[in-house]
């Protein structure tokens, strides 16, 4: 006769049930009762739990109607005649910003951000494929760096210097690709991240090339070269991402990458302006802001990314989340004091008006940029939408032109997939074996 398993008193046994369980409901890495105590600290962050909420879900509205909204969106910025990505030849695509008629590091690599989430990948490879063949410098100073800008026209580059964000989200990217699709299919996607990385770790300041991430202060520099890698930009600060370096770069820096991380949270701390939440487009390491030759420190366009960033931080690690917290409902009290149908996108971080306006595209105007919505409402996924007004602002929201003639597919147009990604809980950490349901 066999015996009877009590699964009270057989503890491993049951641990084990359990978390075959959690495998077959969730995506991400599991957690066991060890683990108990850290998944409470970090809020039930996604990297612990492998849940991702979907905030539309949650404000009333369908599956169906979630799912038609984003692949309307995807449609129009990658295949629509208003579309921001164009494919060269058999092989080949790119992401073009239509306003400056140039194709940057910074759209490159969030197109191939936004592929590797919605599992596509003929475009990712097509993207990757491109910027090594144009952007990526194969030898000398600069080897494994991006030139930051190129024209599509000419088929030249406007720079050879990199912006250190753009680097950014192509390793972050490709270590996702490389979870997701492997490294057999033409693409050794985790050598093409270690080889940037390996890259950034060889720049010692020799002919004035640096690491991307200022490695005195472990911040991201505005741009790895000459005196840009003095100061930062606070919407490079993606802890998020170091996470994931340390997780799966394996490249022997993991505890700086984490220190990254933990420091990227307390600059956004010293940046983000104690009362509105705002923050300038440019600081020094201190968070103190800081002007430039070609325009004066305030809330401008680079900015719009912070709350997304924190955002994203909050929900996949949930580190710093009582912060997090404050801040969200800092921000989004500081717009919904302006009207959240009617906001602006450049203020003082005091909220007042700027003597400067910085122009975009030939126009020089404030208005209500669906960028700054798109952003401003992904920080719901923080406050636990205590101002729902912002979801409802973003689903209603279209993509086009404004009633004084300026369109911005590019810009506005990729914050606003991202945002919608985000609140839907379809942008994840994409682990090993990843299979999004």
């Amino acid at each position: 006769m066999k015996p009877t398993l009590n699964l009270k008193t057989h503890l491993p046994v049951r641990n084990m049930l359990l978390l075959l369980v959690t495998f077959l409901l969730f995506d991400g890495p599991l957690i066991g009762q060890e683990d108990k105590t850290l998944k409470e600290h970090n809020n039930g962050a996604a990297f612990y739990t492998g849940i991702y909420r979907n905030f539309f879900c949650e404000a009333g509205y369908t599956p169906v109607e979630i799912d038609r909204k984003i692949d309307a969106v995807y449609s129009d910025l990658f295949e629509g005649p208003n579309r921001v990505y164009f494919e060269v030849g058999d092989s080949l695509g790119y992401i073009s910003d239509l306003k400056n008629h140039d194709a940057r590091t910074e759209g490159l690599s969030y197109g191939m951000m936004i592929a590797v989430q919605l599992n596509k990948k003929d475009v990712f490879d097509r993207i990757w494929r491109w910027s090594k063949k144009y952007l990526q410098h194969q030898s000398g100073p600069r080897e494994g760096y991006f030139a930051w800008s190129f024209n599509p026209v000419t088929m030249t580059r406007n720079a050879e210097g990199s912006a250190s964000d753009g680097e950014l989200y192509y390793i972050t990217s490709l270590l996702f690709a490389s979870n997701r699709w492997g490294n057999d299919t033409g693409i050794d996607y985790y050598a093409e991240a270690r080889r940037i990385l390996d890259a950034m770790w060889e720049k010692d300041g020799t002919d004035n090339i640096y690491n991307l991430i200022n490695t005195e202060h472990k911040q991201i520099s505005f741009v790895p070269e000459g005196k840009g890698y003095e100061w930062t930009d606070p919407s490079y600060h993606l802890p998020a991402f170091y996470e994931i370096w340390a997780e799966y770069a394996k490249d022997g820096h993991e505890q700086f990458y984490r220190d990254c991380a933990d420091t990227a949270r307390v600059f956004l701390h010293r940046a983000c302006h104690p009362k509105t939440g705002l923050n300038t487009d440019y600081t020094d390491f201190s968070g103190k802001p800081l002007s430039t030759p070609w325009m004066p420190a305030a809330f401008r366009y680079d900015s719009w990314r912070v709350p997304m960033n924190i955002a994203m931080d909050y929900v996949w690690f949930g580190k710093d989340a009582e912060w997090q917290k404050d801040y969200a409902m800092r921000i989004q009290n500081f717009l919904k004091s302006q009207g959240v149908d009617t906001f602006v996108d450049q203020y003082n971080i005091d909220g007042s008006t700027p003597d400067f306006i910085l122009q975009a595209g030939g126009f020089q105007k404030r208005r209500h940029s669906l960028g700054l919505v798109a952003t401003s409402a992904s920080a719901s996924m923080i406050n636990n939408n205590a101002n729902p007004e912002f979801i409802r602002a973003l689903w209603d929201a279209k993509l086009g032109p404004y009633d004084d003639g300026y369109f911005d597919p590019y810009y506005d147009g990729l914050l606003y997939l991202f945002s919608l990604m985000h609140l839907s809980g379809k942008y994840r950490i994409i682990t090993p074996g990843f299979n999004c349901r």
